[in-house]
């Protein structure tokens, strides 16, 4: 069932979608080479908190850290550790959320470490772009398949693809709401948007082929065929005057 937020209610999400940008722009400066991802996801943890808020990612489902954070080949969901060291060159994922009063946001970027490849930056672009694509086909009597047909017509279009097993979502009292909003699809298909609702749009685009595995840790998800992956979000609401971004500050 989709939930459709009053006045009140989005001024909540307005508050935690603000800290979740904050925080994630706060990540992107802390990164440097010779950081684990583990003293990244610490210091991603006390910001949230000292922020009045929560890390809604921590515990959901088991996950054990505050961020998912996701290097080159990894597409979502990289658990944080002491054993993985960001290195001059890396592109860095950040996916990230905190929850107030019961309300929740969610948002992510790829950040480039120092010098990168000229594809990597390529396709950090095509996907911060892609983003922006999809976010301006969420308009009242659009529908969610516009959404992803958007996303990926401008991705294939640069000679790279987007992942199928993984998709945005609605964002409310839950981090994960329906509907789901894939990064793929047939315009006129799907939920048609509406006012007050609010979703995550999220691509998530790989290199070379769309396919992926889960690693036997039960979260951690790469490309499969090696290639890097980028992946940008932002937490949006349904308006009768358009889309609007929550996780912008």
């Amino acid at each position: 069932m989709i939930s459709l937020k009053n006045s009140d209610e989005l001024n909540k999400m307005r508050k935690a979608c603000a800290i979740s940008q904050e925080v994630l722009l706060y990540a992107g400066e802390q990164i440097a080479p010779g950081m684990s991802t583990w003293e990244l996801d610490r210091l991603i943890e006390r910001f949230i908190r000292s922020h009045g808020a929560v890390p809604n990612f921590k515990g959901l489902g088991g996950f054990p850290g505050s961020a998912c954070i996701s290097l080159n080949n990894v597409v979502i969901h990289g658990i944080p550790s002491k054993h993985i060291i960001i290195k001059e060159g890396d592109i860095v994922s950040i996916d990230v959320g905190a929850m107030v009063d019961g309300f929740h946001g969610d948002n992510a970027a790829t950040f480039t470490v120092g010098e990168v490849l000229p594809e990597a930056q390529r396709l950090c672009q095509v996907t911060k772009d892609s983003l922006m694509i999809g976010i301006e086909a969420a308009v009242k009597g659009n529908r969610i398949g516009d959404i992803g047909h958007a996303v990926q017509s401008y991705v294939e279009a640069q000679g790279f693809s987007v992942v199928r097993d993984f998709v945005g979502h609605g964002v409310g009292r839950q981090l994960h709401e329906d509907p789901e909003v894939p990064n793929y699809g047939k315009a006129g298909h799907g939920p048609r948007l509406v006012p007050g609702m609010t979703i995550a749009i999220e691509p998530m685009v790989n290199q070379f082929g769309w396919e992926v595995e889960v690693l036997d840790d039960g979260w951690t998800t790469v490309t499969k065929d090696g290639g890097l992956a980028a992946h940008f979000e932002h937490t949006i609401a349904i308006t009768d005057n358009g889309p609007v971004i929550l996780t912008k500050v």
